[in-house]
């Protein structure tokens, strides 16, 4: 026993053997630490939700709009969405096509009660939403979209049969597009859908000026994109201000106070309707 027990001392103390042993053990370590790590990026999280079909903007999910398949855990980012019961009776997100086969991501599939007006999502606190009539021509074969910046246009006849023709204002963001349903023109890919309004957000004293040249039935707005010049050979070019300025003395007797009260009523209606609209 003394001898054995030598023996072991002996061994441990051949610095030669402690470097072999401390090599073996490290290349053990690695290899089972290296074994684990590739186990654990490997082997499937089981039943990741995943589209069945393409889903549309504003789309209620159900059911059948969903299956599971296995996720190798590498693939998986933090903002995936990991059960189906966070999924199904959620609605797909205002500005989110959801292509067949894809996962599910935080912030794509969002509560239906709170599903914003697109319109509104960009305007800032002191803008107000102007819904702006216009058809296929005059938005260019519906080539408008969202996040263009447009120049707006005024024709008109005063009292005199004189036409005149200016730019009413300049660099102006398209907020929304919207057909005759209160629906966005380009949100959803399988439906084709004629443009009807487009939404801008002016400061008080331009939608005011903008509402004033509505109710005018000697005058014409029209959108045009931004650094195209409008000739009419018919027409005289006036300027800005001329506008305004027309505007202004054509409509002295309308409330500015009415116009605004209007403008909130008719904000709030178009939002209650558009956040209950899903696909």
């Amino acid at each position: 026993m003394n001898n054995f027990t030598n023996s072991i001392k002996r061994f441990f103390k051949n610095k030669n053997t402690v470097t072999i042993v401390g090599v073996v053990l490290i290349i053990a370590v690695l290899y089972f630490g290296y074994r684990y790590e590739i186990k654990k990026a490997i082997d499937p999280v089981k039943g990741i939700p995943v589209a069945s079909s393409d889903i549309q903007p504003r789309t209620k999910i159900t059911a059948d709009m969903v299956s599971t398949v296995d996720v190798a855990p590498i693939m998986l980012k933090t903002t995936v969405v990991r059960s189906t019961g966070l999924v199904i009776g959620k609605c797909s997100n205002f500005n989110t096509m959801i292509p067949n086969g894809s996962m599910f991501y935080e912030g794509v599939v969002v509560e239906c009660d709170s599903l914003p007006n697109a319109s509104l999502v960009n305007v800032n606190d002191n803008e107000i939403v102007f819904p702006f009539h216009v058809d296929m021509d005059l938005t260019y074969g519906n080539s408008m979209m969202p996040n263009t910046i447009v120049d707006i246009y005024m024709k008109a006849t005063d009292e005199t049969g004189k036409v005149m023709v200016g730019k009413l204002l300049s660099n102006v963001e398209i907020l929304a597009v919207k057909d005759s349903n209160g629906k966005n023109v380009f949100e959803n890919s399988a439906e084709v859908r004629t443009p009807a309004y487009l939404y801008f957000g002016f400061e008080q004293s331009i939608f005011i000026l903008m509402k004033k040249a509505t109710y005018l039935n000697d005058v014409e707005l029209f959108p045009v994109p931004m650094g195209q010049t409008v000739e009419d050979m018919n027409a005289t070019r006036v300027s800005t201000q001329y506008l305004k300025d027309y505007i202004d003395s054509r409509t002295l007797t309308i409330s500015e106070d009415e116009i605004i009260s209007e403008a909130t009523n008719n904000s709030n209606t178009s939002d209650n309707t558009n956040n209950g609209n899903t696909n």
